[in-house]
């Protein structure tokens, strides 16, 4: 047969609706005779209360958000995004959460009040979203993380690479294997991890005693391969007239595209020039010569946030949870 409502399930134990929720649930008042008829049927008749018996019950859905910002496509595609959300994905079912998804670019409320039509448990917001936006998705209630990105919002809950200190260990690389003139790639300055990833390597190299002019810092409008690509296009000639060794990119699909560049103009990397990037995305490994870069645990990111949303939505008290996570130095052929 289909399978029962609690309704029927009521009828046949001779009892209400409500008491029967509340056996199911566990929570309420009902007598042991009542308890014992509804679990036999139960049983008996193989009921499996459907997601929305459920969410009326125990005020749940078991529905979880994902509200992804970026300015720029590709969104979901993007390489390093795509790991966070496939990690997100792959934790939430085991936890026996659906998922919904949303992108924006506008950074508008759109996005947060799809996300309420769905009744969600908890929202996972990856990048930066504004102070508004922040305000008016707490207006709901609703426990939320925050990844790869952040908010000037007291209590959020961060989970975010140590950017500063992966930048401090490109610079220290680049200086151990002899670099002095660095060119470097800087993405959008008002994104978190680009900012903190130059803020560590010139911290570092002020230190070392080897401060980075101004002159050698283009700061690039987006954090793509072709911007990567443009920027040495159209700065080739100062590149060379300042005899530079090495470039940083303060993300791999900047470093790509300005290593493509440096390719077709038969320069050789490592020999002639050096170059290193942030974030490990597979398409480094796949390049030739293979990107050297420093590794963002994406994977973990992901995992962290659905883990850490759950116990938010949960209620469990003195949740302890990692703010940042440790990045690392991966070599490979394209520094030496």
């Amino acid at each position: 047969m289909d399978n029962p409502t609690i309704k029927e399930i009521a009828l046949r134990a001779g009892i209400s609706k409500s008491t029967v929720s509340r056996i199911i649930s566990g929570k309420g008042y009902y007598s042991s005779e009542a308890r014992d008829k509804v679990l036999r049927l139960i049983e008996e008749l193989q009921y499996k209360p459907n997601a929305v018996a459920r969410a009326m019950v125990s005020q749940r859905t078991h529905n979880i958000g994902v509200l992804l910002y970026r300015r720029h496509h590709p969104i979901a595609s993007h390489p390093f995004y795509g790991k966070i959300l496939d990690a997100i994905l792959m934790e939430a079912a085991g936890l026996n959460y659906s998922v919904f998804v949303t992108t924006d670019h506008e950074m508008s409320y759109r996005s947060a009040d799809f996300m309420m039509e769905k009744r969600v448990d908890g929202l996972i917001l990856i990048s930066r979203l504004q102070q508004n936006v922040i305000d008016y998705i707490k207006n709901f209630g609703v426990p939320y993380v925050m990844v790869n990105g952040s908010t000037d919002v007291d209590g959020v809950i961060h989970i975010v690479n140590q950017d500063e200190e992966g930048g401090r260990m490109v610079a220290e690389h680049l200086k151990g294997t002899g670099h002095e003139r660095i060119f470097i790639i800087a993405g959008p300055q008002s994104h978190r991890s680009h900012y903190l990833r130059l803020s560590g390597f010139r911290t570092y190299m002020e230190q070392a005693g080897l401060p980075i002019p101004e002159a050698s810092v283009q700061y690039a409008s987006t954090s793509t391969f072709g911007e990567g690509y443009a920027i040495m296009n159209r700065l080739w000639g100062m590149f060379r007239a300042g005899r530079y060794t090495s470039i940083f990119a303060t993300n791999d699909m900047i470093a790509l595209g300005a290593m493509k560049f440096l390719l077709e103009q038969s320069v050789r990397i490592p020999e002639q020039v050096s170059v290193i990037g942030f974030d490990d995305i597979d398409f480094g490994a796949m390049f030739s010569p293979s990107l050297t870069t420093i590794r963002v645990d994406t994977e973990e990111m992901g995992t962290q946030s659905v883990r850490l949303l759950d116990k938010l939505i949960r209620q469990e008290p003195d949740i302890d949870h990692p703010k940042q996570l440790m990045p690392r130095l991966i070599i490979r052929q394209s520094t030496n």
